[in-house]
This record gives structure tokens, C-alpha cells and sequence, in this order.
């Protein structure tokens, strides 16, 4: 196995730091430091980058910590630092601006189907404001919604307004993505597939369930998962690679 690279040790081990500090700050960290809807009252500018380095639980720092030893280091090898450290955060930024966007347009369109109803913006920002506290101190919410309205996109606008989103899935998905390009034929052993898969099998598919999953709603990979963050750290990562390959910057502006 070739040697961990020195940017990657680093983010491993802020990373990990991050996550155990989250756990004696509970709540709190999460209120401060998690990525929230940009409407909502604990949203700050600061969370578009930290909340890459908070993580929902110990399986999710688990899988996410794991991608970036196996594939990061070889790809930093061959990218060199400085690039390697743009395509980690430029995919880490692109998937919460895909995340967030498509966040406004459940928020809106709830938001317009409530006007149209004839409820007024305080009353739909006192709806909010009543489920917001009631996710906060029950993990659900129980507010009267009129019978004019299609349920289903109030509670998208809920969950968008509600929902925070942490984790470098999106950075790491960037990773993924620029591994594949680079080394489309490398085979990857995975823990539930007992065959070997080449990266650019595995990766595409990987992203396509993603896609799957944020269109119908039906996760296949378990729930509370922001697959349109995933979808946006793939596709900057994509586009990163794609805009290097294409015009062969000189590695000295680099590395």
C-alpha cells in the first residue's frame, strides 16, 4: 500500500478531531457548525465550510474517513498538493451549493403553494418556526396543514427549512470522481461485493444511485442522506478534471 500523503494525514486527522469534539459539544456543535438552510435562524456564512468536517455519526466519519485514506493518497501522488487541495474543497463547495439549491426550489415551491392557499408570509414563517421547534425538541412535527395544499411539498419546504446537512461526503465524492478519470481501470474490492469492479463501473453506478435516490425520494443507501450534495461534489469534481485535462496546466503553477 503506498504511504499516506501529507495533506491527507491532515484532513484524517481534523476530521476525526472535529467529530469527537462534536460529541462532548452535542447540540451545540451542530447548531454552530452544521450546514443549515440559509432562511434558517442558525444559519451562518462560516457553515458552508465547516460543516465538511462534522459528521453525523460514527459509521458516517467511518465511511467517509475510509474513502479518503484509500483514494487520496493516490491521488494527491499524482496530482501533487496544491491541486489536490482545490479539488477537495472546490468539491466540498460545489456540494452544498447543488445541496442548497435544490433545497430552495422545495422550500419555494411549498412556500408558493401555501400563498396560494391564501396564507400570508408571517403565517407560513410561523408554520415553519412551530415545525422547526418541534424537529428541535421531538424529531417530528405536527403542524395544521390546509387541505388545499399537496402535503408532500409543505413537508419538502419543512425538511429543507429544518434540515442540516454535515459531512466531506461531497468532498469525497469529488475524490471518487477524479480517481475514476484518472484510473478508469483499476480494480476496487468492495466489503459487500465479493468481486472486483473497475473504477469506472463502481463509480458511475455509485452515482447514478444517488441520482435515483434524490429524484423518487426511495434512499437506497439509508435515510437522512443529502444525495444532491453527493451528485454536486461528483460533478465539480468532474468538471475539475475535465478543465485540467483539457488545458494540461503546468504542474509547477501547482504543486
Amino acid at each position: 500500500m503506498a504511504r499516506i500523503t501529507e495533506t491527507v494525514k491532515v484532513l484524517l486527522i481534523i476530521n476525526i478531531i472535529v467529530f469527537i469534539g462534536s460529541q462532548f459539544l452535542g447540540d451545540y456543535a451542530y447548531q454552530l457548525f452544521a450546514m443549515w438552510f440559509p432562511e434558517n435562524e442558525n444559519f451562518r456564512i462560516w457553515q458552508i465550510l465547516t460543516h465538511m468536517f462534522m459528521h453525523g455519526s460514527f459509521s458516517h466519519i467511518l465511511f467517509n474517513m475510509f474513502a479518503l485514506f484509500m483514494f487520496g493518497s493516490m491521488l494527491e501522488q499524482t496530482l501533487g498538493k496544491n491541486k489536490f487541495i482545490f479539488l477537495y474543497f472546490s468539491a466540498g463547495f460545489g456540494a452544498v451549493l447543488l445541496h442548497t439549491l435544490v433545497n430552495y426550489f422545495n422550500f419555494q415551491s411549498g412556500y408558493n403553494m401555501l400563498l396560494d392557499a391564501g396564507m400570508n408570509g408571517e403565517q407560513i414563517q410561523n408554520l415553519l418556526d412551530e415545525a422547526f421547534r418541534s424537529l428541535m425538541s421531538s424529531g417530528s412535527y405536527n403542524v395544521n396543514i390546509p387541505d388545499a395544499v399537496e402535503g408532500s411539498n409543505v413537508k419538502a419546504m419543512i425538511s429543507a427549512y429544518s434540515s442540516s446537512a454535515v459531512g466531506a461526503s461531497g468532498a469525497i465524492y469529488g475524490i471518487l470522481v477524479a480517481f475514476g478519470m484518472l484510473f478508469p481501470n483499476m480494480k476496487l474490492f468492495l466489503m459487500f461485493i465479493p468481486v472486483p469492479i473497475k473504477a469506472k463501473y463502481f463509480i458511475p453506478g455509485l452515482i447514478l444511485l444517488d441520482l435515483f435516490s434524490g429524484i423518487t425520494g426511495y434512499s437506497l443507501m439509508g435515510a437522512g442522506i443529502a444525495h444532491f450534495a453527493h451528485i454536486g461534489g461528483a460533478l465539480f469534481g468532474f468538471i475539475t478534471m475535465w478543465f485540467w485535462k483539457k488545458n494540461q496546466f503546468n504542474n509547477n503553477r501547482w504543486n
